[in-house]
C-alpha cells in the first residue's frame, strides 16, 4: 500500500503578484510565454519554529529577514535576495514575515544555497541556482484562460527549478497548464530534484522538464480545465539518453475529473530533439479512477512507446495488469529504479 501524505502544516504569510503574464510565464524550447495582464497570487513565509520542516537540515536562525512593516531587514523578498552575494558558498536562510508581498521572485543561478522556509509561499518562482530549498511554501499560477481564450499560448508554471539538489518538502504547486518546470538549463546536464510529503495540481502536462526528480510520498491532483471539461496529461519528461527521468514513488494521483480522462504522461521531445529518451516511472501509487485504461500517450509525433515508460505494483481504481498499452516493471527492473538510483551521490537529507 502506498505510505500516506504528510499531512498539511500551518501557513499564513501571503505573497501576491499582479504583472504582465509575458513576465510571469516562462519560456522554455518549444514552450512560448503568454501575453496580456494576468493576477498571480499566493503566499510565502516563514514557519513558526514549533513546526519547522525537516529542522536538522534547516539553518538555526535567518540570515536575512523580510517583513512589509520595515521592521526586518528588507521589504520585499527580491531584495533580499539581491543582496546576497553571487557565488555564495554557505546557505543563506531568508525568513518572511505574515504580510502581504507583491513581487515576481527569481532566484539567478549565480547564487545558489539559498533557503526559503515559510508558512506558504506563491508567485511564479524561478529557482534557478543549485541548492535551493523550500519548506511548507505554497507556488501558485492562477493565468485565467477563459479570461484569456483570445491569446495562443496558455502556459503558466507556478514553479520552475534549473539548479541541482533542489529539495522542495511540504509544498502545494498548484496551476492549471504546465504548473511544475523541473528543468535545467542544458537538458544534457543532470539537475536533481526530490520532492516529498507535497500536493501538485493541475492538468496539462503539470509536472514537465528534463530534471531527474523523485516525488514521493506526495498527492498528484489532476484538475478539471477551465472550461469544466476533463482531460489532461500529469506528466511530460523531455530527460535526455543517460539521465534517469520521473520517479512518482508511494504517492497518491487522484482529482475530482470523470473517470479514465487523465494520461500519466507523454513523451517531451523539446525542440522535436529526437536523441531525447524521456522518462516516467510510477510505482508503489494509489492511481484513482481518473487515470486511462491506456495511460501513455503520444505527444508531438513521437511515440511514448520509443521511451521510457513504466509502472510497478500501483494500486486502486485507475491500476491495471501488464499489457502492450501498460507496461510493468519485474521485480528485478524495479530493484534498479529507486530513489538512490535516481539521485546517485546526492542524499538529499544528509
Amino acid at each position: 500500500m502506498p505510505h500516506a501524505p504528510a499531512p498539511a502544516r500551518r501557513r499564513s504569510a501571503v505573497l501576491t503578484t499582479l504583472a504582465l503574464a509575458s513576465a510571469t510565464a516562462l519560456t522554455v524550447t518549444g514552450v512560448t510565454g503568454v501575453t496580456g495582464v494576468t493576477g498571480v497570487t499566493g503566499v510565502i513565509g516563514v514557519i513558526g519554529s514549533e513546526d519547522r520542516a525537516r529542522a536538522e537540515d534547516a539553518p538555526t536562525q535567518a540570515d536575512i529577514t523580510v517583513a512589509q512593516d520595515g521592521s526586518g531587514d528588507f521589504t520585499t523578498v527580491q531584495a533580499a535576495i539581491d543582496a546576497i552575494p553571487a557565488d555564495n558558498t554557505t546557505p543563506v536562510a531568508i525568513d518572511v514575515a505574515p504580510g502581504t508581498y507583491r513581487e515576481l521572485v527569481t532566484i539567478p543561478d549565480n547564487k545558489p544555497h539559498i533557503s526559503t522556509w515559510g508558512t506558504s509561499g506563491s508567485a511564479t518562482f524561478k529557482a534557478d541556482a543549485d541548492d535551493f530549498r523550500a519548506g511548507n511554501l505554497t507556488f501558485a499560477n492562477d493565468f485565467d484562460e477563459i479570461e484569456h481564450a483570445d491569446q495562443e499560448d496558455h502556459q503558466a508554471v507556478a514553479l520552475r527549478t534549473r539548479g541541482d539538489r533542489i529539495v522542495l518538502d511540504n509544498v502545494i504547486v498548484t496551476g492549471d497548464q504546465d504548473t511544475l518546470l523541473l528543468d535545467s538549463d542544458d537538458r544534457y546536464v543532470q539537475k536533481r530534484v526530490h520532492i516529498t510529503g507535497s500536493t501538485i495540481q493541475g492538468n496539462v502536462d503539470f509536472v514537465f522538464g528534463s530534471a531527474t526528480a523523485v516525488i514521493t510520498d506526495s498527492v498528484i491532483e489532476v484538475t478539471r480545465r477551465p472550461d469544466g471539461s476533463s482531460s489532461g496529461y500529469v506528466t511530460a519528461p523531455s530527460t535526455a539518453l543517460d539521465f534517469p527521468g520521473f520517479l512518482i514513488t508511494d504517492s497518491t494521483i487522484t482529482g475530482d475529473v470523470d473517470d479514465g480522462t487523465y494520461s500519466l504522461g507523454r513523451p517531451w521531445h523539446a525542440g522535436g530533439d529526437a536523441a531525447l529518451d524521456p522518462q516516467t516511472t510510477i510505482r508503489d501509487t494509489e492511481l484513482s479512477a481518473a487515470v486511462m485504461d491506456a495511460p501513455w500517450t503520444d505527444m508531438s509525433g513521437f511515440s511514448w512507446r520509443d521511451d521510457r515508460f513504466a509502472e510497478h505494483h500501483n494500486s486502486g481504481p485507475g491500476s491495471g495488469p501488464a499489457g502492450d498499452d501498460r507496461p510493468q516493471l519485474t521485480d528485478e527492473q524495479a530493484a534498479e529504479q529507486e530513489a538512490d538510483d535516481w539521485l546517485g551521490d546526492w542524499a538529499p537529507y544528509e
